[in-house]
């Protein structure tokens, strides 16, 4: 059982929805980040998404494309990402680690180290999952059994756009869980419609076996709790990111932990499932 797995089967055992934040690596600041992971995990993150950064991230909105820019300017590429898991798992041996990111680094990344590198290193570094935005699930079944003999998850994307045969492709390679899109277009952007993303979970589900998470427009406790009454968990990035921007060095861990334990206190306010 994966890290993931086991994370996620715990917390339903417990009648809980899991808390995802995505944060991008290097900001707001260059080497932040492992310190900024375990506040999140302080304030009630179950998993903590890592964004690579990348020159043309096509699914993201301004505020995380601006992020990844100023990470690329600081020098962060996939290198750094492995290395800021690892100082990570210095202290956390237990927390679920997933990168987001698109093809390019990864197969720039074993292009020079060879073929399966970055699944070999992903795992010695603590990562435990890798969703590619740009990663079709009918291009990956080696990558996924790569990455299932490495202990490591696929995770997929679908939208509500995603028709049943696409759930079917999903299921059949992914593991740990699957994203629900919630809104058309990239994140940041548009307004949630919670009742939308209820009726569609059921569509979901009837096709995909994996825990739900939902992303793309949850911004404060509220909408995080509306979404936590239907999903499985909860994903919130564009929102944490521009919190945590233009605040200086000492104040961005404590933010993330306030900002995070409010989402949990939302959360689990719900009743037990």
């Amino acid at each position: 059982m994966s890290r993931i797995e086991a994370t996620l089967s715990a917390l339903k055992a417990q009648g809980r929805r899991a808390l995802i934040p995505y944060i991008t690596t290097g900001d707001p600041y260059a080497d932040i980040t492992p310190e900024l992971m375990h506040a999140l995990v302080a304030g009630g993150a179950d998993i903590v998404e890592l964004g690579v950064p990348f020159s043309d991230p096509m699914a993201d909105g301004p505020v995380i494309q601006q992020a990844g820019e100023r990470a690329l300017a600081r020098g962060i590429g996939l290198p750094q990402v492995l290395d800021a898991v690892r100082t990570f798992r210095e202290r956390d041996a237990k927390t679920p680690v997933v990168l987001m990111g698109y093809a390019n680094p990864v197969e720039r990344f074993d292009g020079r180290h060879g073929e399966g590198a970055f699944v070999a290193a992903a795992a010695q570094a603590g990562v435990d999952g890798l969703l590619i935005v740009d990663y079709p699930p009918e291009e990956c079944r080696d990558l996924a059994e790569r990455m299932r003999a490495a202990g490591l998850d696929l995770i997929f994307l679908l939208a509500p756009t995603s028709t049943d045969a696409r759930m079917r492709e999903v299921a059949e390679v992914a593991s740990g869980y699957v994203y629900y899109v919630s809104l058309k277009g990239v994140t940041g952007a548009g307004h949630l419609d919670t009742d939308a993303v209820a009726q569609m979970l059921p569509r979901i589900r009837q096709h995909v076996k994996l825990p739900v998470g939902v992303g793309f427009g949850i911004r404060d406790a509220a909408s995080a709790q509306a979404v936590g009454r239907v999903a499985d968990a909860v994903i919130i990035g564009s929102r944490l990111v521009q919190i945590l921007q233009p605040l200086p060095r000492e104040n961005v861990a404590p933010a993330a932990q306030a900002f995070m334990a409010e989402i949990r206190q939302a959360l689990d306010e719900l009743p037990k499932e």
